[in-house]
C-alpha cells in the first residue's frame, strides 16, 4: 500500500543511503501552545547541496545528554539537512545547533502542545522532511516523541533512526551491575500510592532495573525502593557526561544515607539489582498481605487518602485484593469523605 506522506511534489531519485555499520540503524521561546506549529525565523536553507534525506521521513535523531561532543556525524548531517527539526525546547536546540554551525528552521513539538504540533509536522512529511530531537538522549523515551512516531506510521510514513547518546544505557553500563537482561522503568509515578504499586509489580523480577529521577524526589524514591524491593546493590548515576559526573555504588540504604546528608543535584539515573532466586520465590510485594480482610479496608482507605493517592486506583487495588466489589470499596472511600468533612466529587 502506498504511504500517504511523502507523496507531494517532490521527489527523491537518490536511494537511501546504507548504514555504515551494515546493519540497520538503530534507529528564543517555545511556540505558543495551541497553535499551529510553525518553523521559527526565516527557512535559511544553509546545505548548498541537493539533501540526501528522503522526503516523507520523520528522522528520529538522538542529541547529547550532556557534553555537546556526543554526537555523531551522521546526526549532524541529518540535522544540517532537515526541512524543519522539531524541538521539545526549541531554545535549548537553538544552543547545540549553533555550537555546531548549524541554522535551520526550528519547530516546537513537547508535551504541552504535541495535540495541535502534530498535524502541522505530519503535513510537512507530504513533501519534505522533519528531524525531531528531545532536549538530551533519544526522542520517544520518556518524552512525547513516542506518540508523533506512533501517527506517522499510522498514515504510512517513513521513521528512520539515528542512534547516538542514552542516559539510561550509560548508566546501566557504567552501574557495575548486570546490563543483562533489564528493564526500562523510566519515571516512576509522583503519587505514593501509585509509585508503591509499580514497584510491588516490580519487586519479584529478576532484570537489572533501571529508573529515571528528578533530583528533588531522588530521597523519597530511594525510601520507596528499599521498603518495596529490599536493600538490594545499586547505583545512582548523575549529569552523565557533565563536568560533575557521578556514579556512586552502594547498596540501596547506603546512597538513602549519603543523598540524606548531601543535597541531590542533577538529573539522576537510578540501576538497581534484580530479583536473586530467592527474593523472586519469596518476595511478598511491599510487605503487605495479597489478600486485605473487609475490617482493613477502612484503614487502608484512610492511609491513602491521607498520603494524596488517587481514589480510583486505590479502589481498584483493594477490590482486587478484598472481598469487597468496586461499588463497595467506593461506597466506604465516599462515607469516609464526608466523615472527614471533604467533597464527594473525586478523581
Amino acid at each position: 500500500m502506498a504511504s500517504r506522506l511523502g507523496m507531494g511534489g517532490r521527489s527523491d531519485p537518490r536511494p537511501p543511503i546504507p548504514s555504515r555499520e551494515g546493519r540497520p540503524a538503530e534507529g528564543a521561546p517555545d511556540a505558543v501552545e495551541g497553535a499551529p506549529v510553525a518553523a521559527e525565523g526565516p527557512d535559511h536553507s544553509e546545505p548548498a547541496s541537493p539533501s540526501t534525506l528522503r522526503p516523507g521521513t520523520l528522522y528520529i535523531v538522538a542529541t547529547p545528554i550532556g557534553n555537546r561532543e556526543d554526537i555523531t556525524l551522521r546526526a549532524l548531517r541529518v540535522l544540517r539537512e532537515a526541512d524543519v527539526v522539531a524541538a521539545e525546547d526549541t531554545r535549548h536546540t537553538r544552543a547545540l545547533l549553533s555550537y555546531h554551525g548549524i541554522a535551520r528552521p526550528l519547530a516546537s513539538y513537547r508535551e504541552q502542545n504535541r495535540t495541535t504540533s502534530a498535524p502541522a509536522l505530519l503535513q510537512r512529511l507530504e513533501t519534505g522532511t522533519v528531524a525531531l530531537v528531545s532536549d538530551a538522549g533519544m526522542p520517544a523515551i520518556a518524552d512525547p516523541g513516542a506518540e508523533l512516531i506512533r501517527q506517522v506510521v499510522a498514515a504510512g510514513g517513513r521513521v528512520e533512526v539515528v542512534p547516538g547518546p542514552n542516559a539510561a544505557l550509560a548508566a546501566l553500563v557504567g552501574s557495575g551491575l548486570p546490563p543483562a537482561p533489564f528493564l526500562f522503568a523510566g519515571f516512576l509515578s509522583r503519587q505514593r500510592g501509585d509509585r508503591r504499586r509499580q514497584l510491588d509489580a516490580l519487586a519479584a523480577r529478576p532484570e537489572t532495573l533501571v529508573f529515571y529521577e528528578a533530583p528533588h524526589r531522588v530521597i523519597e524514591t530511594l525510601g520507596d525502593l528499599v521498603e518495596a524491593l529490599g536493600d538490594r546493590s545499586a547505583a545512582a548515576c548523575r549529569e552523565l557526561t557533565k563536568l560533575h559526573e557521578e556514579v556512586r555504588r552502594a547498596p540501596l540504604s547506603g546512597l538513602l544515607d549519603h543523598y540524606r546528608t548531601t543535597t541531590p543535584r542533577g538529573e539522576f539515573v537510578l540501576v538497581v539489582h534484580g530479583a536473586t532466586g530467592e527474593q523472586a520465590r519469596t518476595h511478598t510485594p511491599g510487605g503487605a498481605p495479597t489478600t486485605v480482610s473487609d475490617g482493613d479496608v477502612d484503614a487502608l482507605l484512610a492511609g491513602a487518602m491521607a498520603h494524596g493517592e488517587r481514589m480510583r486506583a486505590v479502589v481498584a487495588d483493594l477490590a482486587a485484593r478484598s472481598n469487597l466489589s468496586r461499588r463497595e470499596v467506593y461506597a466506604r472511600w465516599q462515607a469516609l469523605r464526608r466523615a472527614r468533612g471533604g467533597p464527594d466529587a473525586d478523581d
